[in-house]
C-alpha cells in the first residue's frame, strides 16, 4: 500500500493527527523496535489527546473567557483564610453534576474574576460547556429582547443551555429597572435544571435590591442561588497594585508612574529642559551667566544708541541741504562716471 492511499484512507476517517504523524512514529518504531501493538497504541493515543485538546481549545472560545487563567495561577499567599485545598470541592466534576454553585465577594483587585474563570476554565477541562458573562451584559441583552417584542425564550435559551454559567461583576454597573426581572428568570430556569453557576460582586447581599430595583426579586434569586450554594469572601490587597505597596499614588506621597514602573532614586534631568529656579543665595556659575547677560545686553543697548544718532544726524543733514537749495545728487562709483561722459562725447 503507497502512502498517498494510506493518507487518503485517514483522511475519509477523519484522522488528522495521525495523518500527520504516522510516519514520524514509524520511524520511531523502527529506531526503537516497538511491536506492532505497541505502535497502534501510541498511535491511538496521539489521536485521542490531539481531540481532547481541541476539544477544549473550542469549548473555551464559545465560552468567551476574558482571559485563560488556571487555579494553580492563582497566589493565595495574599488571602487570609481561603486556601487551595478549599477549592477542591469546585473544581471537582462533581461541582457541575450536583447543580452547586458559588458566589465570590470582595472589594475590587482581588482575583474573583480570575477564580470564576478558572473554575469555568477546569469545567471544560472535565467535558462540561461553559458561559462567562458580565451581569451587564446579560441584562441588557435580554432587556433588549424583551422591549423589541422579541422571543424572550429563546434568547434565555444562551444562558440556561450551558453546564456552567458565570455572571460576572454584579452590582458594579446600573442596570435598568427590569434588571432583577431578566436575571431572576435565568436563575430559576438554571435552578430548576440543577445547573451551576458562579457569580462575583463587590456588594453585600442586603444591596442586591438597591441593584437590582426589586427587594423581593433580590431575595428570591438569593434564595435559589444558595440552596445549592456557598459563599467565598476574599480579602488580603488588591492584586492589581501590588507594586504600589498597597498604597494608591496621590500628589503628595507618589511621583509620576508610568506602567507601575518606580521613579529612580536619583532622577536625571531632562535634556533641553529649563533650569529650576533655586531660592537663596546664586552658586558663582550662575553669577557669571548673570554677568554675561547684563554684559549683553548693555551692548546691544549702545548699539541702538549709535545707530539712532546716526540716523539723527542724517536726517538734520538732509534737511540743511532742502534749505540751502542745493540739490541732492547720488553718489556714483566710477564706472557710472565714464558711461555718462561718454553719452555725452557721443
Amino acid at each position: 500500500m503507497s502512502t498517498e492511499h494510506l493518507d487518503h484512507l485517514l483522511k475519509r476517517l477523519h484522522l488528522a493527527n495521525a495523518r500527520r504523524v504516522w510516519r514520524e512514529l514509524c520511524q520511531r518504531a523502527e529506531t526503537e523496535q516497538w511491536s506492532f501493538e505497541d505502535f497502534m497504541r501510541v498511535l491511538v493515543e496521539e489521536e485521542v489527546a490531539h481531540r481532547a485538546n481541541t476539544r477544549i481549545q473550542r469549548l473555551a472560545r464559545k465560552a468567551e473567557l476574558p482571559f485563560l487563567k488556571t487555579i494553580e495561577e492563582f497566589d493565595f499567599k495574599h488571602q487570609s483564610t481561603l486556601r487551595l485545598q478549599m477549592m477542591g470541592s469546585f473544581l471537582s466534576a462533581d461541582f457541575v453534576t450536583e447543580g452547586r454553585n458559588l458566589v465570590l465577594s470582595g472589594k475590587v483587585g482581588r482575583g474573583k474574576t480570575h477564580l470564576a474563570t478558572a473554575i469555568a476554565y477546569r469545567a471544560i477541562q472535565n467535558g462540561f460547556t461553559a458561559l462567562f458573562t458580565t451581569c451587564a451584559a446579560l441584562v441588557d441583552d435580554l432587556s433588549s429582547v424583551a422591549a423589541n417584542k422579541g422571543s424572550f425564550r429563546e434568547a434565555l435559551v444562551r444562558y440556561t443551555a450551558p453546564d456552567v454559567l458565570v455572571v460576572d461583576e454584579v452590582g458594579y454597573l446600573t442596570y435598568a429597572q427590569d434588571a432583577a426581572n431578566v436575571l431572576f428568570h435565568v436563575v430559576n430556569e438554571r435552578h430548576l435544571k440543577r445547573k451551576s453557576m458562579v457569580f462575583t460582586t463587590n456588594k453585600p447581599f442586603s444591596a442586591w435590591g438597591n441593584v437590582l430595583h426589586d427587594e423581593d426579586l433580590a431575595q428570591a434569586i438569593l434564595d435559589r442561588i444558595f440552596e445549592r450554594g456557598r459563599h467565598i469572601k476574599l480579602d488580603g490587597p488588591s492584586i492589581r497594585t501590588l507594586h504600589l505597596d498597597g498604597v494608591l499614588p496621590t500628589e503628595e506621597n507618589q511621583q509620576l508612574r508610568v506602567s507601575g514602573t518606580a521613579g529612580p532614586e536619583f532622577p536625571e534631568p531632562t535634556p533641553g529642559a529649563r533650569p529650576v529656579a533655586r531660592r537663596g543665595r546664586p552658586r558663582s556659575g550662575c553669577r557669571d551667566l548673570a554677568g554675561r547677560r547684563r554684559s549683553l545686553e548693555s551692548t546691544r543697548a549702545g548699539q541702538a544708541r549709535v545707530g539712532s544718532s546716526r540716523r539723527e544726524a542724517s536726517g538734520a543733514n538732509l534737511r540743511q541741504r532742502r534749505r540751502g537749495g542745493q540739490p541732492l545728487r547720488r553718489r556714483s562709483c566710477g564706472r557710472h562716471r565714464e558711461h555718462r561722459h561718454s553719452r555725452r562725447r557721443a
